[in-house]
């Protein structure tokens, strides 16, 4: 990685095998995984960017974070290569032991999976962002091929030998690859003029957490019901629970009026009986995420590929939108290790090997939250007997129950 000045225009050229626009825990991980690797890499944040308060750092008396992340398998194991998922605190991490699915109406179907069954010690594991984003932050710091440049790009071109990244302030960074982890509404997906199919699902995603009357034994609930959407109660250390209430907007605008008290009592005619009571963790917080599928045309353009939600938004129904973007990091890693001596790192032929690797899991994964959403979603009395059959049947089926959870957790 190299820094000039040029004399006549005195622009500043920052030039690196790898230029990461993003300032989430896929930009980073990103960023560590291609300097571990051997490559240069700047990694472009905000300016107004804030370091992270590292949960590892603290006392264990630090407010819960309302967002949090249902890590899988690939996530844990491309962050323990990584030297981060040690340096998570352990006392803010909840293992995952079992999901209990339960369909709508009072003869709703059920759906069970369960560590055991899937034969491995935990299905998933739940982590606050500023824990994951601390410790990942924390390893930044020791990252001699990193350099991390705060600013805003104004223009993204790409030329036979690499791309350029024009920023407002007249500085620039030449990369052989850049990396469009900027999430959703992404500008180096903008910048690349990749078209994407986009559909509003029309509700918000209501997060929180409470502490329950009762231990929740490391299990997830979730409630498919049509009315009320999506309900899903994530557990957390201790007698604690995240909820991630995937809302009609109707309702969700409803819900961001009430106390958290209220909230707790519409909650109870869900999660009374395996939970007991909730009640709201103090300092209380809450957030309201508007929910949408986003899909681009294409996740390469010339030296540029896109990860994590720049490169698939989907439906948190599943709680693996974070998991696709480890995934993604994951497999560019792979085809750029592999590629011959001859290809650069942002070669055509090597960024088409990326897209093939990625296209089966985000397809499926897209395919499966959509159809899920669609299905629990509409108001027929056929379908809700269907859909509930359905699920009873197969919690019947072991071995398609197993092949599910494998490809889920990310041991497919």
């Amino acid at each position: 990685m190299t820094t000039s000045n040029s004399s006549s225009a005195s622009i500043s050229v920052t030039r690196c095998d790898v230029c990461i626009v993003g300032n989430g825990a896929i930009a980073k991980t990103a960023a560590l995984g291609f300097a571990q690797a051997g490559h240069s890499v700047t990694l472009l944040v905000p300016s107004s960017t804030a370091p992270h308060e590292s949960s590892a750092a603290g006392t264990g008396e630090r407010p819960w974070d309302v967002r949090v992340y249902a890590l899988n398998h690939t996530a844990r194991d491309l962050l323990s290569s990584l030297k981060v998922w040690d340096a998570l605190d352990p006392g803010r991490v909840a293992p995952v032991d079992a999901m209990a699915v339960n369909g709508d109406g009072k003869n709703g179907g059920s759906l069970g999976f369960d560590a055991f069954g899937a034969h491995t010690g935990a299905l998933a594991w739940i982590v606050e962002d500023s824990n994951l984003n601390g410790a990942l932050d924390a390893a930044l710091k020791f990252a001699h091929k990193v350099e991390i440049v705060k600013g805003c790009g104004s223009r993204l071109t790409c030329g036979p030998d690499g791309a350029a990244v024009q920023l407002e302030d007249g500085r620039r960074i030449d990369a052989q690859l850049v990396l469009g982890a900027d999430g959703r509404d992404s500008w180096v997906r903008g910048q690349c003029d990749i078209g994407i199919d986009y559909r509003s699902y029309h509700q918000k995603a209501i997060v929180t957490n409470f502490a329950c009357e009762k231990p929740h034994h490391g299990v997830a609930h979730q409630w498919f019901t049509c009315a009320d959407g999506i309900i899903a109660l994530l557990p957390l250390p201790g007698n604690r629970v995240s909820l991630v209430w995937s809302a009609p907007e109707t309702l969700a605008a409803t819900l961001a009026e009430e106390s958290m008290s209220e909230l707790a009592v519409r909650l109870c005619e869900y999660a009374d009986g395996p939970l007991g009571a909730l009640k709201p963790l103090q300092p209380e917080a809450f957030k309201a995420v508007p929910l949408a599928l986003v899909r681009p045309h294409a996740l390469t353009a010339p030296h540029v590929a896109l990860i994590g939600d720049a490169a698939h938004a989907v439906h948190p129904l599943a709680g693996h939108g974070m998991n696709l973007g480890f995934g993604d990091i994951v497999d560019l890693l792979r085809v750029v290790r592999e590629r011959e001596e001859h290809r650069g790192i942002g070669d055509e032929r090597v960024l088409a090997r990326y897209a093939r690797a990625r296209k089966e899991d985000v397809l499926l994964m897209q395919l499966a939250t959509d159809g899920l959403e669609r299905l629990f979603g509409a108001n027929l009395e056929p379908l809700r007997v269907a859909r509930n059959l359905g699920l009873n049947l197969l919690d019947k089926l072991p071995f398609i129950k197993r092949r599910l959870m494998a490809h889920a957790i990310g041991q497919s």
